[in-house]
């Protein structure tokens, strides 16, 4: 089944949509309706107007008034999550949220960030500004290590802070890290972060150079694209 509507949102939306449908109904009703959903379609495809005729048959219309037609709508005609849909709240995000805060605001180390999965430090980093200080980025890199980790996403948006907050200390590692890694979700952007000043496109541009055997003919298009913007 395909979600209409979804702003690239689509196995996220679609997941997120089934919880809700099973929030409203309850487990009691929603899993036999899952059920029969697997023995019903199995082996085939369907589209968004079968899935909804089917919600019809076995949902709306065997317990009218729990959920609209016009939430239904919401899901999967208009972009986005709807306003309505609970949102999920980590605690253990809204602690790194509160220490980025602290951070930022008075240089205070993030407590417990040795410890921290990768999901918290993409937390932690994500929302950070593009560009830090020199003695910011020193710091964490001074107790994390951040430089030259072997995590490809915590180094996707750490080179990109590095790059554009041109903190040279870490180049060479960042250099090392565009040469070794190829996948364009990881690279694209610290290319980006570095073309943003004449001195980090020039620095780009050579290093690339050393890159673009090990890259794939997309993420190479990519990159000169990138580099190749004024």
């Amino acid at each position: 089944m395909k979600y209409r509507g979804t702003t690239g949102l689509g196995p996220l939306k679609g997941c997120w949509f089934l919880s809700w449908l099973e929030g409203r109904f309850g487990r009691e009703v929603f899993d036999p309706f899952l059920r029969e959903y697997f023995d019903r379609f199995a082996f085939r495809s369907i589209n968004s107007a079968d899935f909804v005729a089917y919600l019809q048959e076995r949902l709306l219309g065997v317990l009218p008034g729990v959920v609209t037609a016009d939430e239904v709508g919401a899901w999967l005609d208009a972009p986005g999550i709807p306003e309505f849909a609970e949102r999920a709240v980590s605690a253990r995000f809204q602690v790194v949220d509160r220490l980025r805060d602290t951070w930022l605001a008075t240089g205070e180390v993030p407590a417990g960030g040795k410890s921290w999965t990768t999901q918290e430090w993409l937390r932690f980093l994500e929302p950070a500004p593009d560009v830090l200080s020199v003695d910011q980025l020193r710091q964490l890199d001074r107790e994390f290590g951040l430089t030259g980790t072997a995590n490809g996403e915590i180094a996707r948006r750490w080179y990109s802070i590095v790059a554009a907050s041109a903190y040279t200390p870490a180049y060479d590692e960042l250099a090392t890290f565009l040469t070794r890694v190829g996948r364009m979700k990881l690279v694209l952007p610290v290319y980006r972060a570095l073309s943003r000043t004449e001195a980090g496109r020039a620095f780009a541009t050579q290093v690339f150079a050393t890159a673009r055997p090990g890259y794939h003919p997309i993420t190479t298009a990519a990159v000169e694209k990138v580099l190749a913007t004024i």
